[in-house]
């Protein structure tokens, strides 16, 4: 049978993630604010986080990310049907990161946009491409989660300058058919939302509603407000909720997951997604220790250390799971393939 008449997969064949060179530990954050290594790590497992230097930016951060990728998947830039970025700290206002990503790495007529959906976007952005593969509207979409976290933290507030990072992370999803080697499949994705949760965890400042000024800089709205409990508790709630609903979908059941992947914000949050799904430890990977939270960036990031670790292989079943402001969640059922690392 032609291919052309074949429902494709949509299947993750490239990865790759671009990291600052700074590293910023709990004791240094303790030099400039009440705190301490202990206090943060018992609160949110985070021993050190990645911070941009002034020339790294989302931009440059997920365009390495996006470079690796490609030679992961080898792929060159003009086979690319699709580029969107994750980011809830975009290069600009306009034009999209995505845009400049895709002409640097020489999508040329490719279609670029960013995605808004705070630590859950490559989530919603891992969603599209596999929408756009399945549709038989792309063949090659590359999907990068990058954020410059520290840049919208404010560093006088203790509860949440300690959480965040910076890096970046991107994949890529291509059409696979039946008769293609095992290169795995994004087998069913969750998204869910509630916006009348979205005061809980905001940046008030540079939108519409409050344009930047004076006196939104002098009062700090444009840094990250957060209300710990209720995002605790949404996280907690939302992704295990979202991850029992892909696994349905799927028809699939627990046993069936080799490994949960988690949005990476905090030990506490990770460990609640594992009580409520009643999963062994062992199948829960972790890396927040080292990068804290890197938003939408955070699960492309787990995935690739993984993959090196060698705690994720080819061939097993993993299950990625996302939430941020919104609030936004979702999660996702993905078989993994043969996806080589690239350094």
């Amino acid at each position: 049978m032609n291919n052309q008449k074949r429902l494709p997969r949509a299947a993750i064949t490239g990865l790759g993630v671009y990291l600052p060179s700074k590293i910023l530990t709990n004791n240094e954050i303790a030099t400039f604010v009440d705190t301490s290594d202990a206090w943060i790590m018992q609160r949110t497992g985070i021993r050190e986080r990645r911070i941009a230097g002034p020339e790294e930016t989302s931009l440059t951060m997920g365009l390495e990310a996006s470079k690796k990728a490609l030679v992961s998947a080898n792929l060159t830039g003009d086979q690319i049907d699709l580029v969107i970025c994750a980011t809830a700290t975009p290069e600009y206002i306009f034009p999209s990161t995505a845009c400049l990503v895709q002409d640097a790495v020489g999508a040329t007529g490719a279609g670029a946009m960013d995605l808004s959906a705070a630590c859950a976007g490559f989530i919603y952005a891992l969603s599209v491409a596999r929408a756009y593969i399945v549709s038989k509207m792309a063949r090659n979409v590359l999907v990068i989660g990058t954020e410059t976290m520290s840049r919208v933290v404010d560093w006088t507030d203790r509860s949440t300058c300690i959480l965040f990072g910076d890096g970046a992370g991107a994949v890529v999803v291509q059409a696979a058919f039946d008769d293609a080697p095992a290169l795995g499949e994004i087998e069913s994705v969750v998204l869910k939302s509630d916006g009348s949760k979205g005061c809980h965890l905001l940046i008030p400042g540079g939108g519409s509603k409050m344009p930047a000024s004076e006196e939104s800089a002098r009062d700090r709205q444009h840094y990250i407000k957060m209300n710990g409990p209720e995002v605790f508790k949404g996280a907690v709630r939302g992704m295990a909720d979202a991850f029992h609903q892909a696994l349905k979908m799927g028809d699939l059941q627990l046993g069936d997951v080799d490994l949960m992947v988690a949005h990476q914000a905090n030990a506490r949050i990770i460990e609640g997604v594992r009580s409520r799904l009643d999963l062994p430890t062992s199948k829960v990977y972790q890396n927040l220790e080292r990068y804290g939270n890197t938003s939408s960036a955070s699960i492309p990031i787990a995935l690739y250390d993984a993959v090196r670790e060698n705690a994720l292989k080819e061939g097993m079943r993993v299950g990625v799971a996302g939430f941020g402001g919104g609030f936004a969640w979702g999660a996702a059922i993905i078989r993994w393939g043969n996806v080589p690392i690239i350094a």
